[in-house]
């Protein structure tokens, strides 16, 4: 969902930085993009330790959701196309599953301004034992949609979930934002969801499952 559906990630990074300034610790940039993609207990214990604050890793993720939870509640950024491909997708009765490590009191506030079914199942990280880059994830919802992994494409913007998505079995769809994805077996790449549909997808996926190699 962030940095793929939509640009929270600045939601994120700003909080971080109100938590140093609130509790005498130190950020930077290369910290906040270590955490794209993590889980968010991972995230909340990196957070301790290199933001040297004295919280716990469940007291910072809660603090870090109620400041990107009020933002989004105020305004969802949605990437460009992603909204489009979602309405495409749902035409063509194509089942869809989010697979996001952010918990669902972030998510909800996003999916009240999808139509209702645009999901047939949403997998957060709270629902997982272990988050991305294990591929638990992504074979939750392939279950949870009735298909082998193997049958799915899972669309990416990050290295941590590409490996989670890939390891599932899913062909990946890998469309860098914030921060880069490295070549690998079942990844295709492309630069926006921007003038995507069902048909482009299936005919930019197709190769990847049928080399199983990188592409462009």
């Amino acid at each position: 969902m962030d940095g793929t559906l939509v640009d929270t990630e600045p939601y994120w990074i700003d909080t971080e930085y109100a938590m140093a300034d609130k509790y005498g610790g130190t950020w930077s940039q290369e910290h906040a993009m270590n955490l794209v993609g993590n889980a968010l207990l991972e995230s909340g214990d990196y957070i301790r330790v290199h933001m040297g604050i004295d919280r716990t890793p469940q007291q910072i993720v809660d603090e870090l959701l109620d400041g990107v939870v009020a933002r989004v509640q105020d305004d969802v950024p949605w990437r460009p196309g992603a909204r489009e491909l979602l309405t495409d997708l749902h035409a063509h009765g194509i089942p869809c599953a989010l697979v996001t490590m952010s918990w669902q009191r972030f998510v909800e506030p996003i999916l009240a301004q999808l139509p209702v079914g645009t999901f047939a199942t949403v997998v957060t990280g709270d629902r997982v034992e272990f988050g991305k880059p294990h591929p638990e994830p992504y074979l939750t919802a392939a279950a949870e949609l009735g298909l082998a992994a193997e049958e799915c494409v899972a669309i990416e913007d990050s290295n941590t979930g590409a490996k989670s998505a890939a390891a599932a079995g899913c062909t990946v769809l890998c469309v860098p934002h914030h921060v880069p994805i490295l070549q690998g077996e079942g990844r295709v790449f492309a630069e926006t969801l921007s003038g995507l549909d069902a048909v482009k997808l299936a005919e930019i996926t197709s190769t990847g499952r049928a080399e199983g190699a990188p592409n462009t």
